[in-house]
C-alpha cells in the first residue's frame, strides 16, 4: 500500500469551549423557554423571528415560492424513500413463540416511538432532502407525532421555502423555525411553544452534535454525526472523470468533508488528480470543494484488490463507492463489511443516495459504521420483550432462577420464586 496523498490531522472530538457554550445554551433554554429561542436567534442568526412555530398558511405559501419542477422532484424522491422504508418495515415482524420449556411463552412487540423531533440543518445550503430522509421513515414506522425544525434563512427570515415544502410532503405535524443547540434543548425539555419529544434525529454542526451528546438519556438520538465522507474503491476500469467529480461532489459539502480514493491503478490515480483540478475550475462551488480536497482528501495505491478491500473495511466510511470491472463487482461488494451506504457500479454515484434512490443519507461517520447504521424505519421502532409463564412454566424454571439468585445474593429475587412455588403446593 502506498499513500499518495494524506489529509491534514484534525480532531473532531469534544472540546471544552464547545461543551461549555452548549451546556449554557441548554440551561438557558430550560430556564427561559421561548424568550431564549428569540434571543439566540438574534444573537447567532442576526434575525428577529416573527414566530417560532411556522403557521400552516406559511407552509402552503411556500409552494408558490418553489419552482414546480422542484416540487415534482421532491415528490418523486419522497415516493422512492417511502417505498424503501415500507419494504424495510415488511422485514420487521412481531414474534410470538412457545419455548422448549413447557409453560413458557415468549414474544416481542414492535412499538413505534411516540414522538420524534427532526433536525434539518441550514448553513451553506438548504437541505430539503434531509427533511424527507428523516420524517418519511418515521411516518412509515408509525410515529404518532413528528416535529421538525430548521434555522431561519437570512434571505427569507424564516425556513427556506423548499425545506418547508419538503417537511409538508414528508408528513411533518409541527414545524419550528429554530436551529442550533437551542433547538435540541427545546426538543428535549420543551418551551411554551415547543412540546418536548421522545427522540431527536438529524445531522448538524458541532454545536448541534454536542447538544445531542449532552441530552442523550433525556431523549433518544439517532447518532452523533461528524463531517461527511466518501471512499471510492476503484480499479483500472474506472473513469477518471467519474472518480474526480465524485471526489468534488463530496468535498463541496463543507470544509471538513473527506473524500478518499483507494485504487489498484496508478494511472487512474494520476488522471483523477488532474481531472479534480480541471473540473473544479468549471464549478461554482469548485473553490470550496478543491480546498476541502486539498485539506482532507486522501489517495492510496493498493497492491491488489484484497488490500484495497481491507483498507476500506478498516476506514468504515459513511459512503462507499465501488467502481471496478463488472465481473468482480459482486465479489468485491460482498467482501465490504463496514460502511454507512454502499454504491455499486460506475453509474451509482453518492448523489443518487443523497437525493432519490430511496436509501437514507443520514449515515454513520468517523468509523462508527463498524458498529452502527444509518437512519431507517427501524430507528423509530422499539422491540419490546414479553413473556407469559404458566404455573407449569414456573415450576419448570424455578430451580434455575433460585440457583442464580442464590449465587448473586439477591434474596428477594429468590423469594419471588419460592413464594409462588409454595403457593402452588398448598
Amino acid at each position: 500500500m502506498k499513500c499518495i496523498k494524506e489529509a491534514a490531522a484534525k480532531n473532531y472530538g469534544k472540546d471544552a469551549a464547545t461543551t461549555k457554550i452548549v451546556a449554557d445554551i441548554i440551561e438557558n433554554v430550560i430556564q427561559n423557554g421561548d424568550a431564549e429561542i428569540y434571543t439566540l436567534s438574534k444573537k447567532f442568526d442576526g434575525l428577529d423571528l416573527e414566530y417560532i412555530q411556522v403557521p400552516e398558511t406559511s407552509v402552503k405559501a411556500a409552494y408558490d415560492l418553489v419552482a414546480p419542477e422542484v416540487v415534482e422532484a421532491m415528490k418523486a424522491a419522497a415516493a422512492q424513500i417511502r417505498f424503501y422504508a415500507e419494504k424495510q418495515l415488511e422485514t420487521m415482524k412481531n414474534l410470538d413463540t412457545d419455548t422448549p420449556i413447557p409453560g413458557v411463552r415468549l414474544s416481542h412487540r414492535l412499538v413505534p416511538v411516540d414522538s420524534v423531533g427532526c433536525y434539518v440543518p441550514g448553513g451553506r445550503y438548504p437541505l430539503p432532502s434531509t427533511a424527507l430522509m428523516l420524517a418519511i421513515p418515521a411516518r412509515v414506522a408509525g410515529v404518532k407525532r413528528i416535529a421538525a425544525c430548521s434555522p431561519a434563512s437570512k434571505v427569507t427570515g424564516t425556513i427556506h421555502p423548499a425545506v418547508l415544502v419538503a417537511m409538508d410532503l414528508a408528513g411533518v405535524d409541527e414545524i419550528y423555525c429554530v436551529g442550533g443547540a437551542q433547538a435540541i434543548a427545546a426538543f428535549t425539555y420543551g418551551t411554551e411553544t415547543i412540546k418536548k419529544v421522545d427522540m431527536i434525529c438529524g445531522p448538524g454542526n458541532r454545536f448541534v452534535t454536542e447538544a445531542k451528546r449532552q441530552v442523550l438519556g433525556e431523549v433518544g438520538i439517532d447518532s452523533l454525526a461528524g463531517p461527511s465522507e466518501v471512499l471510492i474503491l476503484a480499479d483500472e476500469s474506472a473513469n477518471p472523470d467519474f472518480t474526480a467529480i465524485d471526489i468534488l461532489a463530496q468535498s463541496e459539502h463543507d470544509p471538513n468533508a473527506r473524500a478518499t480514493l483507494v485504487t489498484t491503478s496508478m494511472e487512474l490515480a494520476e488522471k483523477t488528480l488532474e481531472r479534480v483540478n480541471e473540473i473544479a475550475a468549471e464549478l461554482p462551488t469548485g473553490d470550496l470543494a478543491l480546498k476541502s480536497w486539498e485539506d482532507n482528501g486522501m489517495l492510496f495505491i493498493a497492491d491488489d484488490m484484497k488490500e484495497a478491500i481491507a483498507l476500506a473495511n478498516e476506514m468504515a466510511p459513511e459512503h462507499l463507492e465501488v467502481q471496478v470491472k463488472p465481473e468482480i463487482e459482486e465479489e468485491v461488494s460482498n467482501s465490504l463489511l463496514h460502511f454507512g451506504s454502499l454504491f455499486v457500479g460506475h453509474y451509482t454515484p453518492v448523489t443518487f443516495g443523497d437525493y432519490c434512490s430511496g436509501t437514507n443519507h443520514t449515515l454513520p461517520t468517523m468509523r462508527t459504521a463498524r458498529y452502527s447504521n444509518g437512519v431507517w424505519v427501524g430507528s423509530f421502532i422499539k422491540t419490546s420483550f414479553v413473556q407469559h409463564i404458566t404455573e407449569e412454566g414456573c415450576r419448570n424454571m424455578a430451580n434455575t432462577a433460585i440457583c442464580l439468585a442464590d449465587t448473586e445474593g439477591l434474596m428477594a429475587h429468590k423469594k419471588s420464586i419460592t413464594i409462588r412455588v409454595d403457593a402452588m403446593e398448598k
